[in-house]
Protein backbone atom coordinates (compact mmCIF):
# COMPACT_ATOMS: atom_id res chain seq x y z
CA UNK A 1 0.00 0.00 0.00
CA UNK A 2 1.28 3.45 -0.89
CA UNK A 3 2.07 5.80 1.95
CA UNK A 4 0.15 8.72 0.48
CA UNK A 5 -3.42 8.11 -0.70
CA UNK A 6 -4.69 10.97 -2.85
CA UNK A 7 -8.35 11.56 -3.71
CA UNK A 8 -8.68 12.91 -7.25
CA UNK A 9 -11.76 15.03 -7.90
CA UNK A 10 -12.41 15.68 -11.58
CA UNK A 11 -14.83 18.54 -12.18
CA UNK A 12 -16.12 17.15 -15.46
CA UNK A 13 -18.60 14.33 -15.97
CA UNK A 14 -17.80 13.80 -19.65
CA UNK A 15 -16.01 10.46 -20.10
CA UNK A 16 -13.60 11.83 -22.72
CA UNK A 17 -13.03 15.22 -21.09
CA UNK A 18 -9.58 16.79 -21.35
CA UNK A 19 -9.57 17.13 -17.57
CA UNK A 20 -10.26 13.43 -16.99
CA UNK A 21 -7.46 12.65 -19.46
CA UNK A 22 -5.17 15.03 -17.57
CA UNK A 23 -6.10 13.43 -14.25
CA UNK A 24 -5.29 9.98 -15.65
CA UNK A 25 -1.99 11.13 -17.16
CA UNK A 26 -0.52 13.38 -14.47
CA UNK A 27 -0.71 10.77 -11.73
CA UNK A 28 1.81 8.71 -13.71
CA UNK A 29 4.37 11.42 -12.93
CA UNK A 30 4.12 10.86 -9.16
CA UNK A 31 6.52 8.67 -7.18
CA UNK A 32 5.50 5.12 -6.24
CA UNK A 33 4.77 6.09 -2.64
CA UNK A 34 1.74 8.03 -3.92
CA UNK A 35 -1.46 6.38 -5.10
CA UNK A 36 -4.40 8.17 -6.66
CA UNK A 37 -8.09 7.26 -6.72
CA UNK A 38 -10.68 9.24 -8.61
CA UNK A 39 -13.68 9.98 -6.42
CA UNK A 40 -16.96 9.86 -8.34
CA UNK A 41 -19.02 13.03 -8.01
CA UNK A 42 -21.56 12.58 -10.80
CA UNK A 43 -23.78 10.34 -8.69
CA UNK A 44 -24.18 12.80 -5.82
CA UNK A 45 -27.67 14.27 -5.44
CA UNK A 46 -28.04 18.04 -5.46
CA UNK A 47 -27.07 19.32 -2.05
CA UNK A 48 -30.09 19.98 0.17
CA UNK A 49 -29.59 20.94 3.82
CA UNK A 50 -32.75 18.99 4.67
CA UNK A 51 -30.79 15.81 3.91
CA UNK A 52 -27.90 16.52 6.33
CA UNK A 53 -29.32 14.18 8.99
CA UNK A 54 -29.81 11.34 6.51
CA UNK A 55 -27.36 11.67 3.59
CA UNK A 56 -27.56 9.45 0.53
CA UNK A 57 -25.24 6.45 0.36
CA UNK A 58 -23.31 8.13 -2.46
CA UNK A 59 -22.65 11.13 -0.19
CA UNK A 60 -21.45 8.84 2.61
CA UNK A 61 -19.16 7.05 0.15
CA UNK A 62 -17.72 10.31 -1.18
CA UNK A 63 -17.11 11.72 2.27
CA UNK A 64 -15.43 8.50 3.42
CA UNK A 65 -13.08 8.64 0.41
CA UNK A 66 -12.05 12.17 1.38
CA UNK A 67 -11.55 11.14 5.01
CA UNK A 68 -9.33 8.20 3.94
CA UNK A 69 -7.13 10.39 1.73
CA UNK A 70 -3.97 12.14 2.87
CA UNK A 71 -4.27 14.69 0.07
CA UNK A 72 -6.49 16.04 -2.69
CA UNK A 73 -6.00 16.63 -6.38
CA UNK A 74 -8.61 18.76 -8.16
CA UNK A 75 -8.63 18.68 -11.96
CA UNK A 76 -11.33 20.93 -13.29
CA UNK A 77 -12.62 22.62 -16.41
CA UNK A 78 -13.96 26.15 -16.37
CA UNK A 79 -17.65 26.74 -16.97
CA UNK A 80 -18.84 30.32 -17.37
CA UNK A 81 -15.71 31.69 -15.68
CA UNK A 82 -16.08 29.47 -12.59
CA UNK A 83 -16.14 25.89 -11.38
CA UNK A 84 -18.66 23.44 -12.80
CA UNK A 85 -21.82 23.01 -10.73
CA UNK A 86 -21.09 19.31 -10.18
CA UNK A 87 -17.80 20.21 -8.46
CA UNK A 88 -19.40 22.87 -6.28
CA UNK A 89 -22.09 20.35 -5.33
CA UNK A 90 -19.44 17.82 -4.23
CA UNK A 91 -17.59 20.45 -2.20
CA UNK A 92 -20.84 21.44 -0.49
CA UNK A 93 -21.76 17.84 0.37
CA UNK A 94 -18.39 17.09 1.94
CA UNK A 95 -18.40 20.32 3.96
CA UNK A 96 -21.78 19.75 5.58
CA UNK A 97 -23.43 19.61 8.01
CA UNK A 98 -21.85 22.74 9.44
CA UNK A 99 -18.90 21.84 11.67
CA UNK A 100 -18.45 18.39 10.12
CA UNK A 101 -16.43 19.20 7.01
CA UNK A 102 -14.12 16.42 5.84
CA UNK A 103 -11.95 18.82 3.81
CA UNK A 104 -10.08 20.46 6.70
CA UNK A 105 -6.27 20.20 6.62
CA UNK A 106 -6.12 18.00 3.49
CA UNK A 107 -3.31 19.39 1.30
CA UNK A 108 -4.55 20.06 -2.22
CA UNK A 109 -3.32 20.76 -5.70
CA UNK A 110 -5.37 22.26 -8.52
CA UNK A 111 -4.97 21.72 -12.26
CA UNK A 112 -7.16 22.32 -15.23
CA UNK A 113 -7.08 22.18 -19.00
CA UNK A 114 -9.23 24.01 -21.52
CA UNK A 115 -9.33 24.89 -25.18
CA UNK A 116 -9.60 28.54 -24.09
CA UNK A 117 -6.55 30.80 -24.07
CA UNK A 118 -6.62 31.38 -20.31
CA UNK A 119 -6.98 27.71 -19.53
CA UNK A 120 -8.96 27.35 -16.31
CA UNK A 121 -7.53 30.36 -14.47
CA UNK A 122 -10.81 31.74 -13.14
CA UNK A 123 -12.23 28.36 -12.15
CA UNK A 124 -9.03 27.64 -10.26
CA UNK A 125 -9.20 30.99 -8.47
CA UNK A 126 -12.80 30.40 -7.43
CA UNK A 127 -11.88 26.91 -6.25
CA UNK A 128 -8.96 28.34 -4.23
CA UNK A 129 -11.38 30.76 -2.54
CA UNK A 130 -13.69 27.91 -1.53
CA UNK A 131 -10.84 25.72 -0.32
CA UNK A 132 -9.32 28.57 1.71
CA UNK A 133 -12.62 28.95 3.57
CA UNK A 134 -12.68 25.18 4.20
CA UNK A 135 -9.14 25.22 5.71
CA UNK A 136 -7.64 23.23 2.83
CA UNK A 137 -3.97 24.17 2.36
CA UNK A 138 -3.66 24.56 -1.40
CA UNK A 139 -0.45 24.60 -3.43
CA UNK A 140 -0.02 28.15 -4.74
CA UNK A 141 2.95 27.79 -7.07
CA UNK A 142 3.41 26.71 -9.73
CA UNK A 143 0.02 27.46 -11.17
CA UNK A 144 -1.04 25.28 -14.08
CA UNK A 145 -3.47 26.88 -16.53
CA UNK A 146 -3.12 24.37 -19.32
CA UNK A 147 -4.19 25.06 -22.88
CA UNK A 148 -5.42 21.96 -24.67
CA UNK A 149 -3.59 21.25 -27.91
CA UNK A 150 -2.59 18.28 -30.03
CA UNK A 151 0.70 17.77 -28.16
CA UNK A 152 -0.61 17.74 -24.58
CA UNK A 153 -1.02 13.95 -24.61
CA UNK A 154 0.89 11.34 -26.58
CA UNK A 155 -0.72 8.45 -28.43
CA UNK A 156 -0.82 6.36 -25.25
CA UNK A 157 -2.59 9.01 -23.15
CA UNK A 158 0.54 10.07 -21.29
CA UNK A 159 1.71 13.66 -20.96
CA UNK A 160 3.33 14.61 -24.26
CA UNK A 161 7.01 15.53 -24.47
CA UNK A 162 6.35 19.28 -24.95
CA UNK A 163 4.41 19.48 -21.66
CA UNK A 164 6.17 16.82 -19.62
CA UNK A 165 8.92 18.97 -18.09
CA UNK A 166 6.46 21.60 -16.85
CA UNK A 167 3.95 19.09 -15.52
CA UNK A 168 6.68 16.96 -13.91
CA UNK A 169 7.82 20.11 -12.12
CA UNK A 170 4.25 20.75 -11.00
CA UNK A 171 3.91 17.18 -9.71
CA UNK A 172 7.25 17.40 -7.87
CA UNK A 173 6.04 20.55 -6.09
CA UNK A 174 2.69 18.92 -5.30
CA UNK A 175 4.40 15.84 -3.83
CA UNK A 176 6.59 18.07 -1.63
CA UNK A 177 3.49 20.05 -0.59
CA UNK A 178 1.62 16.93 0.50
CA UNK A 179 4.62 15.56 2.38
CA UNK A 180 5.11 18.90 4.16
CA UNK A 181 1.52 18.83 5.43
CA UNK A 182 1.22 15.12 6.18
CA UNK A 183 4.60 14.16 7.66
Amino acid sequence: MSKYQIAVIVGSLRKESFNRQLADAIVKLAPDEFSFKQSEIGDLPLYNQDDDANPADTVKRFKSEIVAAQGLLFVTPEYNRSVPGVLKNAIDHASRPYGESVWKDKPAGILGVSIGAIGTALAQQHLRNMLAYLDVPTLGQPEAFIHANDTLFDGSGNIGPQSKEFLQGWMDQYVAWVKRHVD
